[in-house]
């Protein structure tokens, strides 16, 4: 085995168990910080894992008042208003126990299953992207998907905040 091979199989290794420790240590704990977020597991500036996490569909919950009921929506098809989160929920763990990376090319949804993978298309410029489904949200009235940075940089919203977009599901994405 290379030096190169072996640095980033320990790299990759560190960052699975600093995830693994902060599950755990989130079950022993009410999982959310006093801002109500997930506990941040990885630094600014620190390497995010990919993947990992685990299938969820989920039980009906209620958020400000709302019920959402996750279900599996084959053909999942809407038009809505997209919003965007970043560096508040960068490195935090997501509602599936993956952890956020705002500079990869994901969403929120506040029913599909997680993880998804969704068909986003900004309605104004016509620009689409492919997008994982890994954390739910957003819980605002009328916003039907929250996108990473990345997501709405890549579909030319970052700046407004806000757009209105098509989402279509494409089915599961692997773990």
């Amino acid at each position: 085995m290379s030096v190169l091979r072996f640095i980033r199989l320990t790299q990759a290794l560190a960052g699975a168990a600093i995830v693994i420790m902060a599950m755990n240590l989130g079950g022993c704990s009410r999982g959310t910080t006093e801002q109500g977020y997930s506990p941040r597991v990885v630094a600014f500036g620190q390497p995010v894992p990919k993947g990992g996490g685990q299938f969820k569909l989920g039980s009906p919950y209620v958020v400000a008042g709302v019920q959402y009921v996750p279900r599996h929506e084959p053909r999942y098809d809407r038009n809505g208003i997209a919003s965007w989160y970043g560096e508040d929920f960068h490195g935090r763990l997501t509602a599936n126990g993956e952890v956020y990376d705002m500079d990869a090319l994901s969403a929120a949804h506040p029913t599909l299953p997680l993880p998804s993978m969704v068909r986003v298309t900004n309605l104004a410029t016509g620009q689409t992207i492919d997008l994982r489904i890994n954390d739910r949200g957003p819980f605002k009235p009328g916003r039907i998907i929250d996108l990473s940075r990345r997501a709405a940089h890549s579909l030319g919203i970052l700046r407004q905040g806000t757009a209105r977009v098509r989402v279509r599901y494409l089915g599961p994405a692997p773990l």
